[in-house]
Formats: C-alpha cells, structure tokens, sequence
C-alpha cells in the first residue's frame, strides 16, 4: 500500500505530489507474493429517496413517510456477496441503522465491516463543525452499539468534504476514527478536488487519520472516475474493467470501489418532478447494475478496507 502524508492547512492548493511526501514503496512486497492485489468493496448504505440530488424535492421530513427498500435490497447484495465470497464495508446511515437494527447485525454477521455514512445524509459542506462533530459521533455510537465491533471508517454523503473544510477531516479524528473514504479527486459539479491525491494519504502528516480517496484514473492529464457509482453504470462494463486491470497490474494499486443499494433496484419509485439530468444520473443502467457488480466479483479480488489499508 503506498501512503502519501501532504498537509492541505496552506493557503495554496497544493499539486497532487510533491518532493517532500511521505511515500512507503511496498515493492519488495509485491514482487515476492504474486497474489492478485485485493480491492475495497465499499456500499454507501442510503435508500432511493435520501440521495442528495432528490433533497430540493423529497425533504427530510418526508422520510418517515415513504416505505423504505434499503433492507430488502441489502439482503441481496448479502446474498451475492455470500455466493461470490467478497468481503465488503458497509458505510452506513444512523437514520437507517436505528430504524433497521437486525439488518446492521446481518450485515456484521456476515463478516462484513461496518462503518458510518453520518446520520441523515446531511452534506458535511452544508454543516457547522460542532453540527458535524454531532452527526459523526452520533452515528459511530448507535453503530457500534447494534453491530457490536468498532466503527474506524466514515464517509462524507455526496462525497461532500473538500478543499474548504479539511477541518472535517481533524473532527474525525478527534471523534475515533481512523479513516475517511470522502475525497473523490475529480471535477464534478456537486463534489470533487481534483488536486487531491488519487490513492491514500494522511491529510495531517505520517500518522494519524487516513484519507482513502475513491479510485480515478489518470487519462489526457485528468482524473477519470473509475471507482463505482453512477460513472460505473454509464461505462460500458469492459471499460470499467480496464480501468480497474489497470489500476492493479501498471499502478500496483488497490482499487476502493463504492456502490449503493438502490442500484440494484430498477423497480424502485420514480421521482417525476426531477431535472432531466438528475433523472438520467440516478436511474441509468439500474437494470444491469446488479449483473455488472457480480462480473466485478469474478474479475476481480476483493475485501474490506480495514483488512487492506489497516492491517
């Protein structure tokens, strides 16, 4: 695993690498264990109508209201998971975990690590640091209590910290965690920093609180999404197949790979007063993307984060 510490407190953004960055080089490792490289299976535990792109027309308000589908298409993913054999992270929403308890405990019975996605899917931009400092151990706490193991990872909703509040990333370490997976280091309209590092670093030197960014690939001198979501339904499989290949056979590194439950529902309730673009973002390829998540089990290895960036 190649660590790189870089210190985002300046003023100046920083480039992706500098002369002075802390890299550890596990090439003997490599070239002695001839293994295929094991990749993070992450899913991002929200149902359909919690989305940030849907929060302009479904308020929070609203959500005790709407039948929910997150547990019967968590027990899906279970069940292929448990059939391909992958381990996986589930980063999960208090406001799921406390309404669904029993499927959290399946979820760690399975042997899958659990981890939090905050409470009520509030970006982290949108949030005061004590709000935030609330929200992340608030969550961590009714997590670790059902599931019974430590909470060491968390991921931002929306992917939702960046350059202008690293100060999120400080908060969670004060708040015992030992990893983010928050910082997708693309240009997007809703999130990105482009500028951050695309594999894992720690934000505030050697030690401390890890960042694991969501897999990119570099192509025509930018970062190209590879690593899940709604870029993964828009590729066609073998690119994303490729992007991953490579990844793991040039680069030598480990893909972190992130999905959500409702893709796997091509069924679920169609929201009609959206924007045409969050339309096509959110339901495209929902019909494939349980299929073309079992081909990623095949072609590729796969674990938890915490056994192969913490161990």
């Amino acid at each position: 695993m190649h660590l790189e510490a870089i210190d985002f407190s300046s003023r100046e953004p920083p480039p992706p690498y500098r002369d002075n960055l802390i890299v550890i080089l596990p090439n003997a490792e490599y070239a002695m264990n001839p293994a295929p490289i094991r990749n993070a299976m992450t899913v991002d535990v929200e149902d359909y109508f919690q989305v940030s792109a849907f929060a302009p027309y479904i308020p929070r308000e609203a959500w005790p209201s709407i039948a929910c589908r997150v547990e019967s298409n968590i027990d899906r993913i279970l069940a292929l998971l448990d059939n391909e054999n992958p381990k996986a992270t589930f980063f999960t929403l208090g406001w799921i975990a406390e309404r669904y308890p029993a499927m959290v405990r399946r979820i760690v019975s399975n042997g899958h690590e659990l981890a939090s996605h905050g409470w009520a899917h509030h970006r982290v931009s949108d949030q005061a640091p004590n709000e935030f400092r609330d929200d992340v151990t608030r969550s961590k706490a009714l997590l670790e209590g059902i599931g019974g193991q430590a909470v060491l990872g968390y991921r931002a909703p929306s992917f939702s910290i960046g350059r202008h509040n690293q100060w999120a990333l400080g908060v969670l370490e004060e708040s015992g965690y030992r990893y983010s997976s928050s910082i997708y280091p693309v240009q997007h309209d809703h999130y990105g920093m482009p500028d951050a590092p695309r594999f894992a670093y720690y934000p505030h030197g050697n030690g401390g609180l890890l960042e694991l960014p969501i897999t990119t690939m570099r192509l025509f001198s930018r970062n190209i999404p590879a690593g899940g979501g709604g870029y993964f339904r828009l590729w066609p499989y073998p690119v994303s197949r490729w992007f991953l290949q490579r990844l793991n056979r040039l680069e030598q590194r480990s893909a972190i790979f992130y999905f959500h439950p409702w893709e796997i529902d091509h069924q679920q309730p169609r929201q009609k007063a959206i924007s045409i673009k969050t339309r096509f973002r959110h339901y495209y390829n929902l019909h494939r993307m349980e299929e073309r998540i079992k081909a990623l089990t095949r072609d590729f290895k796969w674990d938890r984060i915490d056994r192969i960036f913490l161990d």
